[in-house]
């Protein structure tokens, strides 16, 4: 313990006298820490496991716990008076989970972030003079639901929990970002007939990754069917009304397959192919009907995974293919410039690579974006992370992205046309 307070005391110190480095100061100090803890800690895990089991194998419930601490750094060249964002935030999660009792369990989460270096907007704190880094100073009610598996292969569950369907392009728990995505609704999950798995949700609001929650109304339906060991067919339907504006009211209807068939001599082949199409819908003033495409192929030999495809969300010049509660951080491109679709639509162009050398990962991804006719360029992004998993129960992070912004008229109409770096260092704890 004296080694873990004294490198405590080292980053208190040079966070209140570094100034500028301050964030870059306690970064390191963090990831230094993480790095010690887990080898100290090596012994004592399953200890740790046991203790937060209540009574004897947990005969009175479990505790839960995710610590999380996150270095960002956002800069967009030529965005004065707009300052470069430095934020170095702690977050914290903590729940109980019930013993099961006649088929019923009851979860309650807490979740809080601690802003220790506040110099960015984080779209509550006021601080326009900022690039903004949306992880506000805020502490919640995260998840607090009701479950019952007293009906054979059925779950139903309600309350306020996380959802993160298929890939979570659609509907995801944004869990990149510090608070995350969670929603109040009723989800009844069934898997009664072999290999298809069905959900049918009710969404009446979602609190979002900077703690507002936003009434909605969405109904939805997916399914999840595997062919053998290498594919699985999905499909869904999702009607989405009433949240923030009109112009988010869409009905959007879709199917993907995906699969991961394995050849001989240690050749591993990776597709993800999907459609979907969106439309108006209920109180969106538009008229319009647009089409997603994605296709993502890949291979692995010896231990080098290469992937390349394209996504393309169209745009008509007024209205665009939107995923407006999907873990869009994901998808095209760690800069997050493409969060919301420009009205003239995008097509990402990509290409990664990753490798794992001593249980380090590293991983390189490469995006060319334009409009989705693949006339107007909006630029070029560079994606660099390199991870590291300490047993089951810590992790370290470094990622990099450059957006390199073109110049052209569609990207300046597009709000795209400025370049912009963000850099992450991030280490958790999470039993």
């Amino acid at each position: 313990m004296g080694d873990f307070f004294n490198i405590k005391s080292v980053c208190y110190i040079q966070f209140n006298q570094a100034g500028k480095k301050k964030g870059f100061i306690l970064s390191v100090g963090v990831a230094v820490l993480l790095m010690i803890l887990p080898v100290q800690a090596a012994n004592i895990n399953e200890a740790v496991e046991n203790a937060l089991l209540l009574g004897e194998q947990g005969q009175y419930g479990q505790l839960k716990f995710d610590l999380r601490y996150r270095y960002e750094n956002v800069h967009i060249t030529d965005d004065l008076p707009i300052k470069t964002a430095n934020a170095n935030t702690l977050r914290l999660r903590f729940g109980y989970l019930t013993p099961a009792f006649y088929g019923v369990q009851v979860y309650a989460e807490y979740e809080g972030n601690l802003a220790m270096q506040e110099d960015y907007n984080s779209l509550r704190n006021g601080k326009t003079n900022y690039e903004v880094v949306a992880d506000p100073q805020k502490q919640e009610l995260n998840q607090f639901w009701l479950s019952y598996k007293g009906i054979p292969d059925t779950l139903v569950q309600g309350g306020r929990q996380r959802i993160a369907l298929d890939n979570q392009r659609f509907i995801g728990n944004v869990d990149w970002r510090q608070m995350e995505q969670t929603f109040d609704s009723v989800l009844i999950q069934n898997r009664s007939i072999e290999n298809l798995t069905l959900n049918v949700i009710y969404i009446g609001q979602v609190k979002t990754v900077i703690s507002t929650e936003r009434p909605i109304t969405l109904p939805l339906l997916n399914f999840s069917y595997k062919f053998g060991r290498f594919s699985t067919l999905t499909g869904y339907g999702y009607w989405l009304a009433d949240y923030v504006d009109g112009l988010n009211s869409t009905q959007t209807y879709g199917v993907r397959i995906h699969g991961e068939p394995k050849l001989r001599h240690e050749i591993k082949l990776s597709y993800d192919v999907g459609y979907s199409n969106q439309s108006d819908y209920k109180n969106n003033p538009g008229n319009y009907a647009l089409d997603r495409y994605n296709i993502l192929l890949g291979a692995t030999y010896v231990g080098v995974t290469i992937k390349s495809g394209m996504e393309q969300l169209d745009g008509n010049g007024t209205y665009a293919f939107q995923t407006p509660l999907g873990t869009n951080h994901a998808f095209q491109g760690w800069a997050d410039k493409f969060l919301v679709t420009p009205d003239t639509g995008v097509r990402d162009i990509q290409a990664t690579i990753d490798k794992s050398f001593y249980g380090v990962k590293l991983m390189f991804a490469y995006h060319y974006f334009t409009d989705s006719n693949g006339q107007g360029e909006y630029g070029n992004e560079y994606d660099f992370l390199m991870s590291k998993s300490f047993g089951k129960h810590y992790h370290l992070l470094a990622k990099y992205a450059y957006y390199d912004a073109d110049n052209s008229s569609t990207a300046v109409n597009a709000g795209v046309a400025k370049d912009t770096q963000k850099i992450w260092v991030q280490g958790s704890v999470s039993f």
